[in-house]
């Protein structure tokens, strides 16, 4: 099996004192370096205390065990109390959203938004996925190179946004923009805002803007789309403006940065393992392990953080209330004694959705099933077409510890 080993000799990850570890550092996951402080921490520190880091102190969690007991037990894991990222968002500037919620209001406005994702509306969608699809791939230019990120993976995330909010399709790519500023870390240098505040200014020019289709629909029937749902549903249809923000956020991130990132992470891996992408070629019926085995891979969010509500005890350690609890998933998906050759990209796994990509228990991202589609259409039509698209330089890689984004990837498909 070909491809790269992520193990570097050099790594301060190996001579480092422990209690020196900070994973939080976004410049581990833009340079793609991460992996042997995960190895470390795994063996021999997998509740490790963070005292001092750029976000305060904090507990990394990093075997596949330990943060599932943490995603089952969300009485004693908060996500309302402190919220979902390692970064805090500002007092005056918080914006409350489902997932950042505990029960029962996290149930309540949950079930606002699931139906549009339930089975039968995915295989209503299903015919317009691939249609829209094949028109971005048969668009492609042959034998040069091109941005992958830019012509695919963006154009198919931003299509399906509009359509999951009913948004106005010639302004689709201002929902691009929202994701983006809502995401991005605001120290990189290309983000598209770069202070807290003007990221709260863009999210409530966001809301503004969509608030005004939010109050056409809640005057309409309802109908099948998310604008509509959360203007009709008993819990979302009187939403102060900073949770609309939130929810408005959280929906539009949901539906992006998963599939975006993926659709481009799961190229990138079938090139470094050329093994498994001469397998999938010879036979397309492995897609939908191949589909998880790329999220898997690519593990689109980094971590999930959570607060202890009163002292608990995991794997030996104690922690006390309200502590803050971060479960790196990245490592997570990269435990051996959770996956079986967890550092090899093989896409016909026996078990291949047992991975943390999309969280677990009641937090589980709501719209896994319809990411999964989404890739499947794009790797069966991927195969209908062309012999194999080759990435012909380096992955251009998001300066982020949360989202595990890649910004640009050229490509070439050959005539």
């Amino acid at each position: 099996m070909s491809a790269p080993v992520h193990i570097d000799a050099t790594s301060p990850a190996h001579t480092m004192p422990l209690h020196k570890f900070d994973v939080s550092d976004p410049k581990l996951y833009q340079d793609d370096a991460w992996h042997p402080y995960f190895d470390r921490l795994r063996r021999e520190d997998p509740i490790h205390y963070v005292s001092d880091s750029p976000y305060g102190p904090y507990w990394a969690i990093s075997k596949y065990k330990d943060i599932m007991h943490c995603e089952v037990h969300h009485e004693v894991f908060s996500n309302e109390i402190g919220g979902i990222q390692i970064e805090e968002q500002p007092k005056d500037m918080q914006r409350p959203s489902f997932i950042r919620m505990d029960p029962p209001r996290h149930d309540d406005q949950r079930k606002v938004a699931s139906p549009i994702v339930a089975p039968a509306n995915l295989a209503n969608m299903e015919p317009l996925i691939r249609e829209r699809t094949r028109i971005v791939l048969d668009a492609l230019p042959r034998n040069q190179t091109f941005d992958w990120v830019q012509e695919v993976s963006i154009k198919l995330t931003t299509m399906m946004l509009a359509t999951l909010f009913d948004f106005p399709f010639e302004e689709r790519t201002k929902l691009t923009y929202w994701s983006d500023v809502a995401i991005c870390n605001v120290n990189a240098p290309d983000a598209p805002v770069h202070s807290e505040a003007e990221r709260f200014d863009e999210l409530k020019k966001m809301a503004e803007h969509i608030g005004r289709l939010f109050n056409e629909r809640r005057g309409q029937p309802p109908k099948f789309d998310l604008l509509s749902m959360l203007a009709h549903g008993a819990a979302t249809r009187d939403m102060p403006l900073n949770e609309f923000m939130g929810n408005l956020a959280l929906l539009i991130v949901g539906g992006n940065d998963t599939t975006r990132n993926s659709m481009t992470g799961g190229l990138l891996a079938l090139n470094q393992f050329p093994d498994e992408y001469r397998k999938l070629q010879a036979d397309p019926e492995l897609v939908d392990g191949a589909v998880s085995e790329i999220i898997r891979w690519q593990t689109p969010v980094i971590h999930m953080r959570r607060t202890t509500s009163h002292d608990t005890e995991l794997g030996g350690k104690q922690i006390k209330a309200g502590a803050k609890v971060v479960m790196w998933y990245i490592s997570g998906n990269r435990d051996p004694e959770a996956i079986d050759s967890p550092d090899s990209f093989i896409i016909d796994r026996a078990r291949p959705r047992q991975h943390l990509s999309f969280g677990f228990g009641i937090h589980r991202c709501v719209g896994n099933r319809l990411a999964e589609l989404q890739l499947k259409i794009l790797w069966q039509e991927i195969l209908l077409r062309f012999p194999k698209i080759e990435v012909v330089g380096d992955a251009q890689r998001v300066y982020s510890n949360f989202i595990r984004g890649i910004r640009s990837m050229p490509v070439r498909i050959p005539a």
